[in-house]
């Protein structure tokens, strides 16, 4: 499956032939450098390692400075396998946005906002215990019983409650490419992306 490294631009909207206003998400696909090339006889399978962002020397170690001086780039930030490239890419070459057509199909993963640690209610959607009168007092959002205390006598594991939100890795499916401008390097799909503005994600075909 081919794709590209990108970084999240924002969000805006466009309006198509029929007067529908989409919701969309500006991409800014690439140029990706390929930094390596895996083949079977060496590597027991097929794939190209891609890099993107830029990053100082200083921050980078010296076995990943000689992994870029043999592509002959900068150090990049974010590095990627991807597999399925139809034509033979070498050590060095540049991938960018015009992989990608209008009507494309693709599939992009990112890194979710991280929400902090949050309650039973934002994270599960929970209605909250009891009245909001008779006596209730700092109970309004407790996520209520959490196990039995006779039998299994603990906690399952699983069970829905407070902690870390966000911050995963998220895929969303079946985007459509709305507009892709080569010269910019900048791709448009439909609907919205994992991550904030500035974040690192991979457009899969």
């Amino acid at each position: 499956m081919s794709g590209i490294i990108g970084k999240k631009v924002g969000m805006t909207s466009i309006f198509t032939e029929d007067g529908v206003n989409l919701p969309c998400t500006v991409i800014e696909a690439g140029p990706n450098v390929v930094t390596k090339v895996n083949a079977v006889e060496s590597d027991g399978y097929n794939s190209v390692q891609l890099a993107f962002g830029e990053k100082k020397e200083k921050n980078s170690s010296a076995g990943m400075l000689g992994h870029f001086k043999k592509a002959k780039t900068t150090p990049k930030r974010f590095l990627k396998e991807f597999k399925g490239f139809g034509e033979e890419l070498e050590l060095g070459a540049e991938v960018n946005v015009e992989i990608f057509q209008e009507g494309d199909i693709v599939n992009v993963t990112g890194k979710s906002k991280g929400k902090g640690f949050q309650g039973v209610m934002k994270s599960h959607g929970f209605h909250g215990v009891g009245d909001r009168t008779h006596g209730q007092h700092n109970r309004d959002r407790a996520p209520g019983s959490i196990g039995a205390a006779s039998y299994p006598a603990k906690v399952v594991k699983g069970i829905k409650m407070a902690g870390q939100d966000g911050g995963t890795q998220v895929k969303i499916k079946n985007l459509e490419v709305l507009k892709v401008y080569a010269d910019k390097n900048l791709l448009v799909v439909n609907g919205a992306i994992p991550g904030h503005k500035g974040s690192f994600v991979i457009v899969e075909k």
